[in-house]
């Protein structure tokens, strides 16, 4: 029903405009006692044996939504009651900004996939802590904020925009991620080399210490698909050098070629990062040397192409504890969920593992003996 509706009307609309109108639409739904315990109940049934515990949150399953859908919080219980595990929103910028010119959103419906230039447009960390904080939570979720570089900011200057960002935010996030990755904002991967990650990431750390101090808000950094595979392995090594609490792999992708993209060429030249099934397999890729390098001693959040409870499933077996989604729910739609945790579910009962956490890095582990 959802694809015959995305065929008839979504598909005919500009993708930013039906994101917003879908947006509006899970907003409304969540505001609504009764239909909001009826879809939950519907689209979000629980798999006790799917519980998940990551960086000492606990939460009903590994499957959450990835920063991007929701920047501004203005959704998290309309998307948990869709089935999300958690939800990540963001990226939030230390000031407001209004994002790239539009267009900005495209869809390469034969690709499955989506190129985006957004520009991390959102209202800015005063306005979501704002909002953070008088929320009051119909369903109990996990809530990750994804912290990014305000454009206008230097490079330079990089640190203290995010530490700014961090000490409104830390407080209201169940866990911060430092997002570094976004290829659409000015010289923001440059960041994700060493000698600039780690005084940035001891900067967040120590205003995230400073700012809560009856709890330790858990940090984690966002990495691009598109490091070579000596820069995953210093980021690794970094994670493990500052006490980081995980690494998200990954973010978006600038390259084209090699992809099997099947779409309009002048559509597949759209500047922007690619996200969607063609990043699938470089992401498992990253995942697998992130997982074989560092082990347990960190968690794995894989994200990047997952589209079915097998591309879930196989993410775990490489290393993640956790996986997240995005642009699959755009062609999927609200029933995505729900199918990814029945599958999750169905294929750890026919695993040889007790529990999910038994199956983290299986497969990784057989490849590195």
């Amino acid at each position: 029903m959802y694809k015959l509706f995305f065929n008839l009307v979504f598909k005919r609309m500009d993708p930013e405009q039906a994101h917003y109108l879908a947006f509006r639409w899970i907003r409304l739904a969540a505001r609504i006692p009764v239909l909001r315990t009826f879809v939950a109940a519907a689209l979000a049934p629980r798999h006790k044996e799917l519980r998940t515990e990551a960086f000492g949150l606990r939460m009903h399953g590994p499957f959450g939504l990835a920063a991007g859908f929701d920047k501004n919080a203005v959704a998290i219980d309309g998307m948990s009651m869709l089935g999300f595990d958690h939800i990540e929103i963001g990226t939030v910028t230390g000031e407001a900004q209004p994002g790239n010119p539009k267009k900005r959103l495209f869809r390469l419906v034969q690709d499955r996939a989506l190129i985006n230039r957004m520009g991390f447009n959102n209202e800015g960390s005063a306005a979501v802590a704002e909002r953070l904080a008088a929320r009051k939570a119909v369903f109990r979720t996990t809530v990750g904020v994804n912290i990014g570089k305000t454009k206008v900011v230097a490079e330079a200057d990089a640190a203290a925009d995010y530490v700014k960002s961090t000490e409104r935010l830390a407080a209201h996030a169940d866990y911060l991620v430092v997002n570094v990755s976004s290829p659409n904002t000015p010289g923001l991967r440059n960041l994700q080399a060493t000698e600039s990650l780690r005084p940035l990431l001891t900067a967040v750390r120590e205003a995230a210490d400073r700012t809560v101090t009856d709890r330790r808000v858990p940090l984690l950094v966002k990495i691009a698909p598109d490091l070579a595979d000596e820069d995953v392995d210093a980021v690794a090594d970094l994670a493990v050098e500052l006490g980081l609490d995980g690494i998200i792999a990954t973010n978006t992708t600038t390259a084209r070629e090699g992809l099997g993209l099947k779409s309009d060429p002048a559509l597949v030249k759209e500047t922007g990062g690619l996200s969607g099934a063609p990043l699938k397999e470089r992401s498992l890729e990253v995942l697998s040397r992130l997982y074989a390098r560092v082990g347990d001693s960190i968690t794995l959040v894989g994200v990047g192409g997952i589209e079915t409870a097998e591309d879930a499933w196989q993410r775990i077996l490489a290393g993640a504890t956790l996986v997240q989604g995005y642009s699959a729910f755009i062609y999927q739609g609200p029933f995505w969920g729900r199918a990814i945790h029945k599958g999750l579910a169905a294929r750890l009962a026919a695993s040889p593992y007790a529990t999910l956490a038994e199956a983290v890095g299986a497969e990784t582990r057989k490849a590195v003996k």
